[in-house]
């Protein structure tokens, strides 16, 4: 299993709408709105790095009000 924290930036006042479309997601097992640079951490539990690739690129970036990511794989 792979971990990975992902920071996300998003439209002003959308954090609670893109918390809610994450938690339908069945890669996301924490989320929660940060005060500062970012407005969300999510923490993602994957199969391997390549999934969470495709789970940025595919699923997050995807997701409209979504205007910035910065990924960070946790090491065990």
């Amino acid at each position: 299993m792979v971990y990975a924290y992902i920071m996300v930036r998003v439209d002003a006042g959308k954090e609670r709408e893109v918390m809610k479309k994450l938690s339908g997601l069945s890669e996301v097992k924490d989320s929660h709105i940060i005060y500062g640079e970012w407005d969300l951490i999510i923490k993602i539990k994957s199969d391997s790095i390549e999934d969470i690739t495709a789970f940025v690129v595919e699923k997050l970036r995807k997701i409209k009000q979504v205007k910035l990511t910065s990924t960070m794989i946790a090491a065990d």
